[in-house]
């Protein structure tokens, strides 16, 4: 029975056990039922640590709420969990750029191991220049204006013609190159030779050799500045000539060396274990997504179903915005981001930070460069309930087929018309410049009554023309209010002011009609002297008609010349010379008629 006790034993130890879970059930459940589960209101919304959440997604507790009230689309992506081909796409290289290939030669290169239809790069390096080369690709290449105008930071080594012994005099020197400067670029340059200026903003002098005349110093300068010319200019201040030995690019805009900086050989490398291992980590590590170059910016969060229409061009009004930054101000440049972090385009801000926060209506941004595809989040506008009616009246023909009202249209439709562009301004001023309305009128017919009295005075005579011209001046219309605003000096204040508009409106008028008053008298003198011309000529015809002594001078003389012709004096006479028988054809026909004249003046006398 020794044997067999253990056995039992056993037993009895495991039943305890098995009515303790029992047990244990037992007193959960109690727990259970004594306690209430429920999702109990708070006053406060708990914080989320956004701290460490990636790239425009960092501290995006921090962001103002406008309203947190928005449809989740299932379109897009998390920046850093892109599918590969969109990751590439929409990606950046901090490339460290090798001595001797142009900044041209090493984005040509990229373009062919990533194959990839576009790069573009955030400012040339010269050749011989090493360091801080951003390359974008594809989509990103929308962000390489933003990045070329960016400041840049270099590393230089200048080597200066003979020794400087005080280091004092070259760190003076350096100090006196801040600030704006006066550049020329050099003889081999990639820009064209003409005299700029460019702010240099800091420098710093690292190290200085003076047995071998060289100089290492740090500088923060404008985009654009030739650190070879302003080596050129430290030697001149100093007196003893100088010229760059090395330089190095240490950041340009947001990134540096020490953010993720890869070379040539990693971006092949990368490529290379892709194709041949389908291994995607080294090409995403080599590759950046673009929003990394956008952390500066001031971001606004806009709603998902608003998304596309951003990516159209359109402009961000207050009804998609989600959440905005601290200290915006009118035409900053911000970033457009949607709720996963994804950047949609830079804008210029059209509003503040205080009246994104109290308005309801009106733009927030306009759209500067977009960078997000089309069509990656789905169309959402036009499917509002104006919309829809809208649509519904054009298929029914209520409306034209542009959305134009006609004669079907509704009153109700048009009554909720759309203002034209300018907005309220414009209405206002066409309220307040209907007043004057009239007036404008009467300057109009007064203008139409003279050109119409123009064309009559052309076709009547000049008699005519003087009596209709009385008449207008006795019955202008122009004339009378004159006196009888003089008149009427009793009246009341208002009606006074309302004449004075309406006098300064007619003194307009009479400038016109004056205008075409002196026309008229100019024409009228022209007439005149084109009439006194024609009288003159008149005078002379009847003149030489009458007989006057002048005509009888002229027949003396061609008497005198038809005797010599006859007495022989043909030789001294200027006739005579090189007479053709033509000559002596006309001068029979003078002889006939000169004694027909003779005969004529025989039966006078």
């Amino acid at each position: 029975m020794s044997e067999l006790e253990p056995p039992s034993s056993k037993k009895k130890t495991k039943t305890p056990k098995s009515s303790k879970t029992h047990q244990n059930d037992a007193d959960d459940s109690t727990d259970q039922t004594a306690t209430d589960f429920l999702i109990k209101p708070q006053s406060f919304t708990p914080s989320i640590d956004t701290s460490n959440w990636p790239i425009l997604l960092k501290n995006y507790d921090r962001l103002n709420v406008r309203t947190g009230h928005y449809t989740p689309l299932p379109s897009g992506f998390s920046p850093l969990k892109r599918p590969l081909a969109e990751y590439i796409k929409y990606g950046v290289l901090n490339l460290d750029k090798p001595a001797n290939p142009s900044s041209h030669e090493v984005v040509a290169w990229i373009k062919r191991i990533l194959r990839v239809e576009k790069t573009g790069h955030s400012g040339t390096l010269d050749p011989k220049v090493t360091g801080n080369l951003i390359v974008c690709i594809d989509r990103a290449t929308r962000l390489v204006k933003s990045q070329q105008g960016a400041g840049k930071e270099y590393v230089c080594v200048a080597r200066l013609h003979s020794a400087v012994p005080d280091v004092a005099k070259v760190a003076r020197a350096l100090e006196t190159l801040t600030g704006a400067v006066f550049q020329r670029p050099p003889l081999i340059s990639a820009v064209k030779r003409q005299l700029r200026i460019r702010t240099i903003y800091e420098s710093k002098l690292l190290e200085f050799d003076p047995d071998r005349h060289l100089v290492v110093f740090w500088i923060s300068c404008e985009a654009g500045t030739y650190v070879r010319t302003l080596c050129v200019h430290l030697g001149l201040i100093l007196g003893v000539g100088g010229h760059m030995q090395e330089l190095r690019r240490v950041r340009s805009g947001i990134m540096g060396e020490k953010d993720n900086m890869v070379t040539m050989h990693d971006v092949m490398d990368a490529q290379w274990v892709y194709d041949n291992y389908r291994d995607e980590t080294y090409l995403r590590r080599v590759i950046m997504p673009l929003e990394v170059l956008l952390t500066s910016y001031k971001r606004l969060v806009v709603k998902d179903s608003a998304v596309n229409a951003i990516c159209y061009g359109a402009k961000l009004m207050i009804p998609g915005l989600l959440r905005f930054e601290n200290d915006v101000e009118v035409g900053e440049e911000v970033v457009l981001m949607t709720t996963k972090g994804e950047a949609i385009a830079l804008g210029i801000a059209e509003m503040t930070t205080a009246v994104m926060a109290t308005c309801d209506h009106g733009v927030v941004a306009k759209i500067k460069r977009v960078v997000m595809d089309r069509d990656t989040y789905p169309r959402k506008w036009g499917l509002g309930p104006r919309a829809s009616m809208k649509k519904k009246l054009v298929a029914e023909g209520k409306l034209s087929k542009h959305g134009k009202p006609n004669e079907n249209t509704p009153q109700e439709w048009s009554r909720n018309v759309v203002l034209p562009t300018g907005g309220d301004s414009v209405v206002a001023s066409l309220a307040a410049g209907s007043e004057p309305g009239p007036v404008v009128a009467k300057e109009d017919a007064v203008i139409e009554d003279g050109k119409k009295k123009k064309k009559k005075s052309k076709d009547g005579d000049d008699g005519e023309e003087r009596k209709r011209k009385l008449d207008e001046s006795a019955a202008s219309p122009v004339s009378i209010p004159a006196k009888k605003v003089k008149a009427d000096d009793g009246e009341e204040a208002e009606k006074v002011e309302e004449k004075k508009k309406d006098k300064k409106a007619k003194g307009e008028a009479e400038e016109v009609v004056e205008s075409e008053k002196k026309e008229k008298k100019k024409k009228k003198k022209k007439d005149e002297d084109k009439d006194k011309e024609a009288a003159v000529e008149v005078a002379k015809a009847e003149k030489v008609e009458a007989g006057t002594p002048d005509a009888d001078k002229s027949e003396k003389k061609k008497k005198k010349k038809s005797k010599e012709i006859e007495n022989g004096g043909v030789s001294g006479s200027p006739m005579s010379i090189g007479a053709t028988d033509g000559e002596a054809n006309t001068s029979e026909k003078k002889k006939k008629k000169k004694k027909k004249h003779k005969d004529s003046e025989q039966e006078e006398e």
